[in-house]
Order: structure tokens, then sequence, then C-alpha cells
């Protein structure tokens, strides 16, 4: 049955653009690294703001919140419907719901009302 509600549509690169964080040059620059390459200079950032002393933040055991976190952010971006995205992550339905619930993924983009 065709829902009559329109869906939001759900975007990282809108709501970065309109934050006035990025632009088009460094989507660009950014699709040309690998995500290997984006984390590695992202950390290397960090660790060089803080002068080499990135201590206390356990990295190691909150990567995986980070890339589900960042994954749910972008399944939710690339698909039309939440069942859409369930299907690019692997996910079941009632998984999928679970998880934009726990991950707290939808206040992420309605922070300061920059859906479409």
């Amino acid at each position: 049955m065709h829902n009559p509600i329109p869906r939001k549509a759900y975007s990282v690169s809108k709501k970065l653009k309109k934050e006035n964080k990025i632009n088009d040059n460094f989507e660009v620059q950014l699709s040309q690294l690998s995500l290997e390459e984006v984390i590695a200079l992202k950390l290397e950032l960090a660790t060089r703001e803080t002068k080499g002393k990135y201590f206390g933040f356990q990295l190691w055991q909150k990567i995986p919140f980070i890339i589900k976190d960042a994954l749910l952010k972008a399944a939710v971006s690339g698909s039309t419907t939440r069942k859409e995205a369930a299907r690019f992550l692997g996910l079941s339905y009632p998984a999928m719901k679970a998880n934009l619930r726990n991950y707290d993924v939808f206040h992420y983009f309605e922070k300061k009302d920059l859906t479409d």
C-alpha cells in the first residue's frame, strides 16, 4: 500500500553544505580518497591538533560504534525508504529500525531542521 505521507529526504552532504562545513570542491577531492585514507587523515589531523596527545578515547573499542553510525547515516542518505536502507546494509527491517533508534540517526539530520 502506498504511504500518502511524503518521506523526508535526508542527506549528509546537504546538511554539511548548509552548515558551511563542506563545498562541491571538497566533495570532489574527498571522492578521490579511499575510506581508509579518509579515516587515517581524520585521525592524523585530530592528533596534530592535540600535539600527538590523543589519549583516553579508547579508539580501538569505539570504532565499531563510529563505523555503524556512519553506515546508518549513509544508508539513510542514499536510500528512498528504510526498507531499502536495510537491504543496502544487509539487515532485516526490524534490526534496521532498532539500530536507527539506538544510534539516534534521524536526530542528526533534524538537529537544525535541514531536511527537504
